[in-house]
Formats: structure tokens, C-alpha cells, sequence
């Protein structure tokens, strides 16, 4: 615990020390100026660590810069705002004081200096400072533990949102995502395209070469998949079981099918081999694709069903296709 004197006066300083050595005090730095106290407190080198001061004893009346600018200057310093300054006067000044507060002052001693009153508004002052240096604490401990409580909601909130097997987005993102792009549809006038896709005789592949090479299968079909949505607000999800959907906003009907027959042709070239599939060896899509400019009046459960429609008469066409919806204009 380290002691602060600013007094112009040495015989102020060793009587200040005199007094306080005696209950234990033992750690002081004394200044004869308020120039060598900026160079002890580093105030002109904002870069460096605060010195070690707990306490500062300040003479309001001293030669070139007086008490209250002193303070005022040491105050406006970030690293000390919260060390406290006991004003050290012989003057009974009610204006002096009313300054001295104003710039930041903490308390007030007058001269000459009594032993009893000195060591209890110094007891005071560091007792005030050790409050203060414990509140910092505590809100340093609540500030990083209210940081890791954001990560961790902010890493269950992906968690919720992704497919735990391909690691895609989950039903769950998806039905959010889409009603989000929806209503954002309807308010600018924009168009919204949806595909969606399932595996050409996924349930026979799993009968074939069971359930955990189904899984992978599910896993290098997703990723084939995602690595063709590249902006920001299309969406790539697991909308169940082996079936798929991506979200396209503001996407035209030959934009969207473009985008289906990449994913189609990118998951055929992985040459998954697929033995018991009835139209070719290895796996392949069966891909639909809906694009609306959705108004006040339609419903979002029909881009989602003529997307389904689309699907399944890709599927009726003899599968691993893409089939666009065609009633529409855009």
C-alpha cells in the first residue's frame, strides 16, 4: 500500500510520515511539486501502467501549479480516477474547497496537522479505495462471466439450429429461415425460390450397405451440395430423412433451376456407388423447384407444395432430374 505526499513543504512531509509510521504505514512517495508528481504518476506517458499510488496527501497551496490543478490534472488521467485525494490546506476557504471537490478531491485535512484526525481520514480514504479496487474486481469476474454465458448461449443457439449428422442446417433453421425470406418477399416485391431434393432410392441403399454407410452417404451429399450455395442468405438444409431443400431469395426460375441441376450433377459425379439403384450405379437426386413472388394473399405452404410437386414429377419422370415448376412467369 503505497502513499502519495505532495506538499512543497519537507517539514509537512516527514511530520505526514512521522504520523503515519506509527500505525504501520511504511510505503511513501513524496514530491515537492506538482511537476515531480506528474513525473511519478507517468502523466505524460498515457501508454505505461498506472504507478502503484493507493492514496495521495495533496498541499493546496504550493509554488507554480497549486492543490486543486494538481488534482484536477491527476484526476482527468483514466489510470487514476479512482485513487483518493485528501487535500492537505491551511486555508479555511470554503470556495478553495468547494474546488477542490470539484476537480475530484476525496477529502480534506487542515493544518497543522493533528495525529488522530490525519490517521482517520487516511484509515478512511484506503479503506474507501479497497472497496473500490473490489468492486472493479467483481465487475471484471461478472463482465467475463456474462462474456462466456454469450459464447456459450451463442454457441447452443448454432448447435439448436444445424443438422447434428451432415452439419447443415437442421427442419428447425429451415422453417425459421424460410418464413423470415417470406415475409421479407412479400414487403419488397421480391421473388423466392425453393428446391427440393432426396436421394434416389435412399431406403434401398441403407438395406444394401446399412444404416452407417446411409449416414455417410447423407453427410458427402450435404457437403457436395453445400459447397455450391455461395451467397449469404441462401440457406442449405436437412429437411428430413434422406430429402433436402435450399432456400434462394431474391432468385429467378431459371436462377433457382440452374442451382438445382449443379447440385444434381455435382452429388452424380461423386460416384457413389449405389448397386441397388434402378437407374443408375451409384447415387443420384431427384430435384424440384418453386419460385413465387410471394403477396399479402398467398400462403407459404404453397411454395413449399408446389416445390413437393415438382419433386415427386421428377421423381414420376423416371428420377435423378430436375423438374421446374412451369405456371409461373418468373
Amino acid at each position: 500500500m503505497t502513499i502519495l505526499v505532495i506538499d512543497d513543504s519537507v517539514d509537512s512531509q516527514e511530520l505526514i510520515k512521522k504520523f503515519l509510521k506509527i500505525q504501520g504505514y511504511s510505503n511513501f512517495l513524496c514530491c515537492s511539486s506538482a511537476d515531480c508528481a506528474f513525473n511519478e504518476l507517468k502523466l505524460a506517458e498515457p501508454e505505461y501502467p498506472a504507478s502503484e499510488v493507493d492514496l495521495i496527501l495533496l498541499d493546496i497551496v504550493m509554488p507554480d501549479v497549486d492543490g486543486i490543478e494538481t488534482c484536477s490534472r491527476i484526476k482527468s488521467d483514466e489510470r487514476y480516477k479512482d485513487v483518493p485525494v485528501i487535500m492537505v490546506t491551511a486555508s479555511t476557504d470554503e470556495s478553495n474547497l468547494q474546488q477542490a471537490f470539484a476537480v475530484g478531491a476525496t477529502d480534506y485535512i487542515t493544518k497543522p496537522l493533528g495525529k488522530v484526525e490525519l490517521l482517520a481520514r487516511v484509515r478512511a480514504a484506503l479503506k474507501l479505495k479497497e472497496e473500490t479496487d473490489c468492486r472493479k474486481v467483481r465487475e471484471q469476474e461478472l463482465l467475463q462471466a456474462l462474456k462466456q454465458l454469450e459464447e456459450a448461449n451463442e454457441t447452443l443457439q448454432k448447435l439448436s439450429s444445424l443438422d447434428g449428422l451432415t452439419g447443415i442446417a437442421n427442419r428447425r433453421s429451415f422453417d425459421q429461415t424460410l418464413n423470415k425470406e417470406w415475409n421479407l418477399a412479400v414487403r419488397q416485391g421480391s421473388l423466392l425460390s425453393l428446391i427440393l431434393f432426396d436421394i434416389d432410392f435412399f431406403k434401398a441403399y441403407n438395406d444394401s450397405y446399412g444404416h452407417q454407410a446411409g449416414d455417410d452417404c447423407l453427410k458427402q451429399v450435404s457437403y457436395a451440395a453445400d459447397a455450391l450455395i455461395r451467397r449469404p442468405a441462401d440457406l442449405l438444409a436437412r429437411y428430413g430423412g434422406e430429402e433436402f431443400a435450399v432456400i434462394l431469395p431474391n432468385t429467378t426460375s431459371k436462377g433457382a433451376a440452374l442451382v438445382a441441376e449443379n447440385i444434381r450433377q455435382a452429388i452424380s459425379s461423386q460416384q457413389i456407388p449405389h448397386s441397388a439403384s434402378c437407374i443408375a450405379g451409384h447415387v443420384t437426386i431427384s430435384v424440384g423447384v418453386m419460385t413465387m413472388m410471394p403477396l399479402q394473399q398467398d400462403a407459404l405452404t404453397e411454395l413449399i407444395e408446389e416445390a413437393d410437386k415438382a419433386l415427386y414429377q421428377a421423381k414420376q419422370n423416371g428420377r435423378n432430374r430436375v423438374i421446374t415448376t412451369k405456371n409461373m412467369e418468373y
